[in-house]
């Protein structure tokens, strides 16, 4: 079984190789595990594991990694919206452009070799845009307001025609804000979702740029790592119906969460949270809606289960990955 991750540096690509070097994926031991990150933090982490270091960019990458039939393919790697923004040229050539890449790869083995790749996708919740108060379900329409959305979006499309044509095969889910990333420059708008964990939990002064009623939709990487495997198990019948799923989320304000992280760690640190409201974080991050994720939960996709498990997933989880 050859898996191969990219953005493999990465904070959920480290918990993920961690899983999959102890469990396996799709009920199969790893023979060989590829990573694709532009550094690394450490040596490989087993004899199995090879990394390759360069950009998701580059065709001679691409063609490294998948120089031995890929089974399993694990497309972390991105550039966050905030960051896309700032840089279209980058956005569009790291989130939509290297997906092409990356298709075009499994299209030449899946011609050469009669074996497609299966593709586990991290779309994002920014496929959505803003949508305001109603309720997203599977109706929801899709009207992404970031250049970061509109790749996503793009990327999801060109999946579903290569799995149509038998290319690869494709599986998506577009992921929420994942926490608690451990505290270092991302690109991410929503870095205050996981700085709040780790400021509360140290006990120091937090300034929170969204309001206390502020929501959102949560979930900790021991719970994404989950949902990225669970993907795998997915049946051609299950698949046939449809490839693309919005995962099951925590939905709770910013004052639930705080209130919960208080419980956790003392009372006093509810006078260490300053409320500072910043209007774009607050449009983009802070009025998130209920979310109907019943599609997904009837095909086995979960969330953290509560607001105390989530606390315990999030801090427990990232221990194991890096920024």
């Amino acid at each position: 079984m050859h898996v191969l991750i990219t953005g493999g540096d990465g904070f959920v690509a480290c918990a993920l190789q961690q899983r999959l070097l102890a469990d396996g994926v799709a009920g199969q031991k790893l023979t060989r595990l590829t990573l694709i990150d532009r550094r690394f933090a450490a040596e490989p982490a087993a004899s199995a594991v090879h990394q390759i270091i360069g950009s998701i960019t580059d065709p001679a990458i691409l063609e490294q990694a998948f120089a031995q039939p890929v089974d399993i393919l694990f497309h972390l790697a991105s550039l966050p919206g905030g960051a896309a923004e700032k840089d279209f040229a980058a956005g569009l050539e790291v989130n939509l452009g290297a997906t092409l890449g990356l298709l075009e790869q499994a299209r030449k083995q899946a011609q050469q070799h009669a074996h497609a790749p299966m593709m586990i996708f991290s779309s994002s919740i920014a496929v959505y845009g803003e949508p305001g108060q109603q309720t997203i379900d599977d109706a929801t329409p899709m009207q992404p307001h970031l250049s970061y959305g509109a790749h996503k979006l793009a990327s999801e499309i060109l999946i579903k025609d290569y799995s149509r044509r038998g290319w690869v095969d494709g599986r998506i889910l577009r992921l929420p804000g994942i926490v608690a990333r451990p505290p270092a420059p991302s690109g991410l708008l929503s870095a205050f979702m996981s700085e709040v964990f780790w400021r509360l939990a140290a006990g120091e002064r937090f300034v929170c740029p969204v309001s206390r009623e502020a929501t959102a939709w949560w979930m900790s990487v021991h719970c994404c790592v989950d949902n990225l495997l669970h993907a795998t198990t997915l049946s051609q019948e299950q698949l046939a119906q449809r490839r693309d799923y919005t995962l099951p989320v925590l939905h709770l304000s910013m004052a639930q969460l705080i209130d919960a992280l208080a419980q956790t760690y003392g009372t006093d640190r509810l006078a260490l949270v300053e409320y500072a409201p910043n209007a774009q974080l607050e449009a983009g991050f802070g009025r998130q809606p209920p979310l109907d994720a019943r599609t997904a939960q009837a095909v086995g996709f979960t969330h953290d289960g509560s607001v105390a498990q989530l606390i315990r997933n999030a801090i427990a989880g990232a221990g194991a990955g890096s920024a």
